[in-house]
């Protein structure tokens, strides 16, 4: 995968989430809920936030767990739209956000506040999880 997200301060609020053993993943990658119960893949549009992966996994490892980061600072990058200071952002592709807008909050999508103003395909500071 692409676009990972990177931690800028440590998380404090972990997760363990269910995954397919055949699937790989990359740190930082940032997941989706995908079925029940808790189950989560990669992101991939206007998901439902699930967390931000913490470490790799490796295909066919036997694990079916990870744990996924709630909060923390990360640098995420926006779609292909600009996003605004201090605006709530939401999943919109793979490891990318965009400004959200009132549908995205009963559906989950919303993943944290934007601490910076960013242009299209920019990689910004987001703190994730204040919602």
């Amino acid at each position: 995968m692409a676009d990972e997200a990177v931690c800028l301060e440590t998380p404090t609020r972990f997760t363990r989430v269910t995954v397919a053993d055949g699937t790989a993943l990359t740190r930082g990658t940032i997941m989706k809920l995908s079925a029940d119960p808790n189950t989560a893949i990669a992101s991939s549009g206007a998901d439902v936030f699930a967390g931000i992966l913490w470490d790799s996994k490796t295909a066919s490892d036997g694990t079916t767990e990870v744990n996924v980061a709630l909060d923390g600072k990360w640098d995420i990058k926006c779609a292909g739209s600009a996003v605004t200071l201090g605006a709530l952002v939401a999943l919109s592709g793979a490891n990318l956000i965009r400004n959200s807008v009132e549908a995205d909050f009963p559906l989950g999508a919303v993943l944290g506040k934007s601490l910076e103003t960013g242009s299209a395909s920019e990689v910004i500071a987001v703190r994730v999880g204040v919602i």
